[in-house]
């Protein structure tokens, strides 16, 4: 029960199903079915993400449907409100490159922000870009190195990381090195 009720806390639908069952059928639990229609109706967000995450991919990449950014972006939009992490890091890219929006590189941190704090490593190392940069933010080498280190080296380009990470180190001190190194550990107990 404990493990399941972390998982379905987590996002994970087939442990959200499984806990409506539980709840429905009391099994494991006290038989409770406002909680178990609660957590069968979780995993439906999810889906309907999933759709509008790939119907803006469709328009964005003019696959099947004629390319079209704008509607991409609404579709994009749609699965980031429902805390989609790959449409609010797509979402991200359409601000910084402004295809169908106005570029809007704070809007872009916006929502590369809330990716990353879901694990999106593509958004912490577009973070990490922004604020070595000073684009949409403040420039901070500190909060770049900081998003960088967090970017897990399996699922992004190792030698992106390593170039960047290698690159700003260069202009920084060692103690802000040390302090955006303390801040990745912070920043990871919070976020993962």
């Amino acid at each position: 029960m404990d493990d399941c009720l972390v998982k379905a806390g987590q996002g994970n639908a087939v442990a959200q199903y499984n806990l409506g069952l539980m709840y429905e059928f009391g099994s494991g639990v006290s038989q409770d079915y406002k909680e178990s229609v609660k957590w069968y109706g979780k995993p439906i967000n999810q889906v309907i993400a999933l759709v509008q995450l790939i119907l803006g991919g469709m328009y964005d990449s003019g696959v099947i449907v004629p390319q079209d950014h704008k509607e991409s972006v609404k579709w994009y939009l749609m699965a980031a409100l429902r805390g989609n992490a790959s449409a609010q890091n797509n979402l991200g890219v359409m601000y910084y490159d402004g295809q169908g929006v106005v570029q809007d590189y704070k809007e872009a941190v916006k929502w590369w922000r809330l990716a990353a704090e879901q694990g999106d490593s593509v958004s912490q190392f577009n973070l990490g870009l922004m604020y070595a940069k000073g684009q949409g933010v403040l420039q901070d080498y500190v909060m770049a190195y900081m998003y960088w280190d967090n970017v897990p080296i399996r699922s992004y380009e190792e030698e992106d990381v390593v170039i960047v990470k290698r690159s700003i180190s260069k202009i920084m001190t060692d103690s802000q090195i040390a302090e955006a190194q303390k801040l990745a550990r912070e920043w990871m107990r919070n976020h993962q």
